[in-house]
């Protein structure tokens, strides 16, 4: 696309051999077109002449980027050094700030823009979880890792009673999501330069299937279940899908992760985080789980 724009800028006009193309048009217009193109092909185009660069820059394009509350969301952005700076921001650098990770809760959460749908993604760590028996050290502790976006994940040596609950309020842009718990079956660590996994604590995962659950303020309900096979990777568990209808009511979602038979035990899961993606949208390897009704 950029090589067809680039030779029409360069044509010249019939009357009097005046140059003339694209790039004679007026700033606005130009900035009325680029507003339909997605964020990376305004970035290339911007490079054709000075008219489309400031195009480009225009708030009109990025206004259609943002999601509607992105006011509300940017209040979330902490910059200590200069605390004034985000109320002088244009539209365009609000979208590249909100496209990084925004830490919140502590830094025990993150979210960011997802750059095509719009919507939000949203990680948040096994430390803003409830976990049954995480203070005591027979049972969990946990590990320091660079595979885990937060440095850091739950490990279960061993345990009766598994169960992770989480809960979130939260301003979500419009539209539909989906919960994922990030889980790795053994251990990650290296010998010699090189990754390998310790599989010493494993057992229990095969004898009954794990149990997610998915709740929202507003009714939406999802329930589904899996069996624990997958070792040595992280995997995606996908728990439900939700929908954003109103972007200015926060939604309140609560999710939880069992296996509560207490006639056997089961060891060996680290539990990472839980992400949640707009529907269709995925990071990693994903698992699919049996939904119940």
């Amino acid at each position: 696309m950029g090589a067809g724009v680039s030779s029409v800028v360069r044509l010249e006009g019939e009357a009097g051999g005046i140059p003339t193309g694209l790039g004679d048009l007026p700033e606005n217009c130009v900035a009325a077109v680029l507003a339909y193109l997605e964020p990376l092909e305004i970035c290339r185009v911007a490079r054709l002449s000075r008219t489309f660069r400031g195009a480009a820059s225009a708030d009109l394009v990025w206004e259609t980027k943002l999601p509607r509350n992105h006011r509300n969301l940017l209040a979330l952005v902490s910059d200590e050094k200069n605390p004034n700076k985000k109320s002088r921001l244009c539209k365009k650098e609000i979208y590249a700030r909100l496209c990084r990770p925004v830490p919140f809760d502590g830094g025990t959460k993150e979210f960011w823009l997802e750059r095509i749908s719009g919507g939000i993604c949203m990680a948040i760590s096994s430390r803003a979880l409830l976990i049954t028996g995480i203070d005591d050290r027979r049972y969990w502790n946990y590990l320091t890792t660079e595979e885990s976006r937060f440095h850091s994940v739950a490990y279960l040596h061993q345990t009766w009673w598994f169960e992770v609950d989480g809960e979130i309020k939260f301003c979500f842009p419009a539209g539909s999501y989906s919960l994922f718990f990030r889980l790795h079956l053994g251990r990650a660590t290296k010998r010699l330069g090189r990754r390998i996994c310790i599989t010493e604590h494993i057992h229990g995962w095969d004898i009954e299937p794990v149990r997610f659950q998915m709740a929202t303020s507003d009714g939406q309900f999802a329930r589904s279940k899996c069996y624990l096979d997958k070792i040595g990777s992280w995997i995606l568990y996908h728990a439900g899908d939700f929908v954003v209808n109103n972007s200015d009511v926060p939604t309140n979602l609560k999710f939880s992760m069992k296996q509560i038979d207490c006639t056997h035990t089961k060891g060996g899961l680290c539990v990472d985080s839980v992400f949640i993606y707009p529907t269709g949208f995925r990071e990693g390897k994903v698992f699919a789980t049996d939904l119940m009704t």
